[in-house]
């Protein structure tokens, strides 16, 4: 798929809708639109990258930062780890192997009772 026709650069640009969670610079998290779970939130660099098997070295600090980013989400959410049976999932799925749909870099951010409906 071409950048041009990418879903969630379309989503990344206000061109198509979201419920959002959080935008800045760098990144947009917002709402699946078939959530798995009670909390079903994906981050995407606003930077297209297809898959994670398509960034290099350089891209570990923006890789770094995403992480960082879910996690502040959880918290903000109310899904953060804190103890106990408390916590939440992320998941990156890679190429059709992986059960990526979108290929544009994201990830799913997970949390609520289980079992969810997929896994991201």
């Amino acid at each position: 798929m071409s950048h041009e026709n990418c879903l969630f650069c379309k989503i990344a640009s206000g061109e198509i809708p979201s419920t959002k969670v959080h935008e800045d610079e760098e990144f947009l998290a917002f709402y699946d639109i078939r959530p798995a779970a009670q909390t079903h939130v994906l981050v995407i660099p606003r930077r297209h990258i297809a898959t994670l098997s398509d960034c290099v070295e350089s891209d570990a600090p923006l890789l770094g930062r995403m992480m960082v980013l879910a996690a502040r989400l959880a918290e903000k959410l109310g899904c953060s780890y804190t103890g106990g049976e408390t916590g939440f999932r992320t998941v990156i799925n890679t190429g059709p192997g992986g059960g990526q749909e979108v290929y544009h870099l994201h990830a799913h951010l997970l949390a609520g009772p289980r079992p969810w409906l997929r896994m991201g």
